[in-house]
């Protein structure tokens, strides 16, 4: 089981420590990719299975399962509970079926329900132990940006992380917005762009938060979609209006809103150079950060947002963001910022015409 055929076959199959890359002379298997599935000379077979299509399990049965970066599944429950029914054959020593996970750890509750049962076992292994297989360059400079972090002990380190208390967001909240339905472009009712600009510029500056998001129906009781998170650090003022000026293309915006307490009308007019005859509105942070994100994690636990994919950086953030939290994040205030814009606060006016056809009443000579 993989999360698609695509990553089945590029990884599982195919990859570098894929089957067929880790099987012993004379014994590798026969790949079939038109059938997804793999054939040894002993006679022994794997079928591959996309996570994405929960019913496509009905009416197989196995002794062995490998299901690969399972807290990545978009429909995670539904297809493991589909995955467990079909384990029902004796292994070929008359013993019970067998299944191995590997994942990077997420604080799932289905990947803590899987950890806390008395038959699992568990084992992880920190990306520093596998040094001798990775490029020097990407311990030095990648991994290390982020150690010491939560998003480095998940990613890095292999831990399986609990909630912060007192977070205004909580996991499952985001694994709903990661589960929902993508709906096209095309659907979408208004795509605006937030920027929070870093009060500096260079390598050591702070991220430049920039989030793509759109609305699907109306601020009362549509939904938010997070299109993409754009989000960089170390760009100069043309850089992040670039980026943002590409995305306005790529994702047909509205509008863009950037945050107007660091550089005011500087961030306002490099955008307008950047992307001429685009909308660019300035917002004012005149609200504290905390009082500004309550209404934003409010449509999270409403189930009211959908994320276009996993975002990594972003839910660090919106998960250890609490009411004590003094540095404000720069992917969660522009993501504020374009939820704000999107969802909360009275709907536009939109003109009536209206007929004086019947006589008023009130409209005495």
């Amino acid at each position: 089981m993989g999360e698609s055929f695509e990553n089945i076959r590029e990884v599982m199959v195919e990859g570098l420590s894929g089957l067929l890359a880790i099987a012993s002379p004379g014994h590798e298997p026969r790949w079939l990719p038109s059938r997804h599935k793999l054939v040894w000379p002993n006679g022994a077979e794997a079928h591959c299975f996309s996570a994405a299509d929960p019913d496509g399990l009905r009416g197989y049965q196995f002794d062995t399962a490998w299901s690969d970066e399972l807290a990545s599944w978009r429909k995670l429950e539904e297809t493991w509970s589909n995955l467990q029914l079909t384990l029902r054959l004796k292994a070929r020593d008359g013993g019970d079926p067998q299944q191995v996970i590997t994942t990077t750890p997420r604080p799932l509750p289905a990947l803590r329900q899987i950890r806390d049962s008395n038959i699992t076992t568990m084992t992880h292994m920190k990306t520093r132990d596998n040094a001798d297989n990775l490029a020097p360059a990407f311990l030095t400079q990648i991994a290390a940006q982020y150690e010491g972090t939560r998003l480095g002990a998940q990613e890095l380190d292999g831990e399986l992380l609990e909630e912060v208390r007192g977070a205004f967001w909580q996991r499952e909240w985001l694994d709903e917005a990661n589960a929902r339905v993508v709906p096209p472009l095309e659907q979408l009712n208004e795509v605006v762009i937030a920027i929070d600009p870093p009060a500096t510029a260079g390598d050591k500056a702070d991220e430049c938060g920039i989030i793509v998001a759109g609305r699907l129906g109306s601020k009362r009781d549509g939904s938010a979609v997070v299109l993409a998170d754009l989000s960089a650090g170390g760009l100069t003022p043309l850089g992040w209006a670039g980026r943002a000026a590409s995305a306005c293309h790529q994702y047909k915006a509205d509008r863009i809103i950037v945050e107007g307490n660091q550089g005011g009308d500087m961030a306002v007019n490099v955008l307008r150079g950047a992307a001429p005859g685009m909308n660019v509105a300035r917002v004012h942070a005149t609200r504290g950060k905390h009082l500004r994100a309550e209404p934003v994690s409010l449509l999270y636990e409403q189930h009211r947002v959908i994320h276009a994919q996993h975002f990594d950086k972003l839910e660090e953030q919106l998960l250890t963001f609490t009411a004590e939290s003094t540095k404000s994040p720069d992917r969660l205030d522009a993501l504020v910022w374009a939820l704000t814009e999107l969802m909360v606060g009275p709907e536009a006016a939109t003109p009536h015409v209206h007929s004086f056809d019947t006589p008023n009443p009130r409209n005495k000579r």
